[in-house]
């Protein structure tokens, strides 16, 4: 079959592997003048990185990405440690995959990389989708002035997609109430407050912080998600003032107020949210990651239920290749009750992290640090249906 996808980024380039290793034709078309992301970090867990072994991308991964010792939980202000769990080998032995850090920029790299050796000139930059048309049992993905007809038609334009928006018509998604800051910041600027080597929840009143490690340890990775009535201007690559961000964790632990000051960019995102869709396909068009079901980042999801939906629909599109609606349909079947899940556990993970009355932070943090203490396996048994899945392994 001939597959075309709009849009370049993880979930964009996972579709065109995935589809390109069962011998499909691909060709992908990216907004973007080149494929390209802003310093962001990612944490990838063992359901993730079984994908990205499956497309032959780990082996480049390796070389740049950092295994945290731990994920672990302090107070945003003093430090205090509330649980912290063991990671580095455990994951593997857990979850039969480890739990990987890695650059945005180096994810998008290897994954265009694995593509041109399997389909070269698969990939066109400074394409503006606008939309597209069904011809017969096809579909042709409009560009500009031009159209490229395939059998299926993948809207992987994110957010705000166009292919969406022709599908549903037009809507709104729904802001989340919280901004996120983001920032990479170099490990030797950092000195004595470098973040841990763990992915650390920073909790506090109305907001949390997340720090990293990545490209080996080198880079410390910092998003800073704030309960705000106002989103401001929209997009992933909006510049923020560093007094804002300073106003916003004014009086946390010098950790987080080392990375914001020495951050040389940070980025203010605004969260936005969608209820489940009643449907992501038209005839032979569909959609997968944020153009169906964006997430909250207090999961760590987004990037890997992306890489999820990208194998699935090619394995469906495989089984159901006679009849393409109906291996769309499928594959929503297959995906829609766990990605629903995952938008609902981020969205309650963030109002957790946000405690702010002092009687609820020891409701929650108090019982949290003995379980972690007495009976570590029963909290990371919170995470196994997350983990443990393998859509790479046929049912």
């Amino acid at each position: 079959m001939k597959i075309v996808i709009a849009g370049g980024g993880i979930g964009g380039l996972a579709t065109a592997i995935a589809c390109a290793l069962r011998g499909h034709a691909v060709s992908v078309h990216e907004q973007a003048p080149a494929l390209s992301e802003i310093g962001a970090g990612l944490q990838i867990s063992p359901n993730g990185w079984k994908v990205l072994k499956a497309l032959g991308v780990v082996d480049r991964l390796r070389l740049t990405a950092f295994e945290p010792e731990a994920i672990e939980m302090r107070m945003g202000r003093s430090g205090r440690p509330v649980f912290r769990l063991p990671m580095k080998g455990y994951a593997k032995e857990r979850w039969g995959a480890p739990y990987m850090h890695v650059h945005r920029a180096d994810l998008v790299d290897a994954l265009a990389a694995r593509l041109a050796e399997i389909s070269p000139n698969a990939v066109h930059t400074g394409q503006t989708v606008t939309g597209y048309e069904k011809i017969g049992a096809r579909a042709a993905l409009k560009v500009g002035g031009t159209a490229e007809e395939g059998d299926v038609i993948v809207g992987a334009d994110g957010l705000h997609s166009v292919i969406r928006t022709q599908i549903l018509g037009p809507d709104q998604p729904i802001y989340t109430g919280n901004v996120a800051w983001r920032a990479v910041v170099p490990v030797d600027a950092l000195g004595a407050y470098a973040p841990p080597p763990t992915a650390c929840v920073w909790a506090g009143n109305k907001r949390h912080a997340v720090t990293t490690r990545l490209r080996g340890g080198t880079l410390a990775n910092f998003v800073g998600m704030v309960e705000t009535p106002d989103p401001g201007p929209e997009g992933w690559r909006i510049e923020g003032s560093r007094a804002d961000v300073q106003a916003d964790f004014h009086g946390w632990h010098p950790t987080i107020a080392r990375l914001i000051a020495e951050a040389p960019l940070l980025n203010k995102w605004a969260l936005f949210d969608r209820a489940p869709l009643p449907r992501w396909h038209d005839g032979p068009v569909v959609l997968l990651g944020d153009a169906s079901h964006p997430m909250l980042p207090s999961m760590a999801q987004g990037a890997v239920q992306a890489l999820e939906d990208a194998w699935v629909l090619a394995a469906c599109l495989d089984v159901g290749h006679a009849d393409i609606p109906a291996a769309l349909q499928a594959f929503r079947d297959a995906r829609i009750d766990r990605v629903s899940r995952i938008q609902a556990g981020s969205r309650a993970n963030a109002r957790l992290f946000h405690r702010a009355t002092w009687l609820g932070r020891v409701g929650f943090y108090g019982p949290m640090t003995i379980g972690a203490r007495l009976a570590p396996g029963l909290i990371h048994a919170r995470q196994d249906w997350v983990y443990r899945h393998d859509v790479t392994v046929a049912p």
